[in-house]
């Protein structure tokens, strides 16, 4: 028996209506969380709409003894998605966990992707995960509480013809560290999920059935499941973390940086003198993860003054840029 119980919480999972997100929504239903499943019903690109899916998953957590509603609306567009989060509010009281997992895929790579490519992405994967954040967070603000996942990919690391989804997957993890900074103190913590399971969003063909997913055994969406209920859980108190979830294995990805090579002090760089230490500039030994900008700029900058007048001039300001 499961010991993490979710009793008293509520769950909005989004793209809940098949695969990984119906997963999701099965385990956190089945381990007392009340759900909202959203689903627009569309295809792997994206287009269409159908609440049957939604519909059928919400059947499966009601007959299993749990509770659940279907929502259909679209993330991608700020009203639409605030009203995922007000039918949690408006059936259930409260919300507590929000799993951004909705997703599409449209295939392309340059020199044929085009702006609308990109575009189609951005607007699901990036735009709709911010979308339900913004509208819970009044709600965790008044309570001190909640518990975001963001769903990111392996596929960032570049597949072919996969240019769009790359990027928009990418942006999840300055998303879930920017999100982690504006949570300050209270018990607000945003990750991310980098699922590793056979899902439709894999298969090549534009919209397509639903059912077209190739059965791998040991890459089922159920098995990526436990990693996301331990991240939406009280007891997680990490933020601003991707994990990699699925196939047996859970691991953490996370962006490094190296010591790299530091010029003579009181000495401008040359090009020469960047090739020469291009070796130093990339080996990994001593290497280190910032926790958030100022812990990068405080590895970076170390070998500058200290004092207050000095770090008020290399501090990096919202942009990434130093003033």
């Amino acid at each position: 028996m499961d010991t993490f119980s979710f009793d008293g919480r509520v769950a909005v999972v989004t793209g809940a209506g098949r695969g990984i997100g119906r997963a999701y929504a099965v385990l956190l239903g089945a381990l007392g969380a009340k759900i909202v499943v959203n689903d627009l019903g569309g295809g792997r690109d994206g287009s269409g709409s159908d609440l049957g899916p939604a519909e059928s998953v919400v059947a499966e957590i009601v007959a299993a003894g749990g509770s659940a509603v279907a929502n259909g609306n679209d993330v991608s567009d700020p009203d639409s998605a605030k009203a995922i989060i007000d039918q949690a509010v408006a059936e259930y009281g409260r919300i507590d966990i929000v799993v951004n997992n909705a997703g599409n895929i449209v295939w392309g790579a340059l020199p044929d992707a085009d702006l609308g490519n990109i575009e189609r992405h951005l607007d699901v994967h990036v735009k709709g995960s911010f979308n339900t954040v913004k509208a819970a967070w009044p709600h965790f603000l008044e309570q001190g509480y909640g518990r975001v996942v963001l769903t990111g990919s392996t596929g960032m690391f570049g597949l072919p013809d996969n240019l769009g989804y790359a990027i928009a997957k990418a942006s999840m993890i300055g998303m879930a560290k920017s999100m982690t900074v504006s949570a300050g103190q209270h018990d607000i913590k945003i990750n991310v999920v980098a699922p590793n399971a056979m899902t439709r969003l894999g298969s090549r063909e534009e919209g397509g059935s639903a059912d077209d997913v190739p059965e791998v055994p040991g890459m089922e969406p159920e098995l990526v499941a436990p990693l996301v209920a331990y991240l939406a859980h009280e007891a997680c108190q990490v933020s601003g973390e991707t994990y990699v979830g699925g196939a047996g294995r859970t691991a953490r990805l996370f962006v490094g940086v190296t010591q790299g090579y530091l010029n003579e002090p009181g000495t401008t760089p040359a090009v020469a003198d960047v090739a020469a230490n291009w070796d130093a500039v990339n080996d990994e030994t001593g290497y280190y993860v910032p926790g958030d900008i100022m812990d990068w700029a405080g590895h970076y900058m170390s070998h500058r003054t200290p004092d207050a007048a000095q770090m008020e001039r290399v501090t990096p300001d919202q942009s990434g840029a130093s003033r």
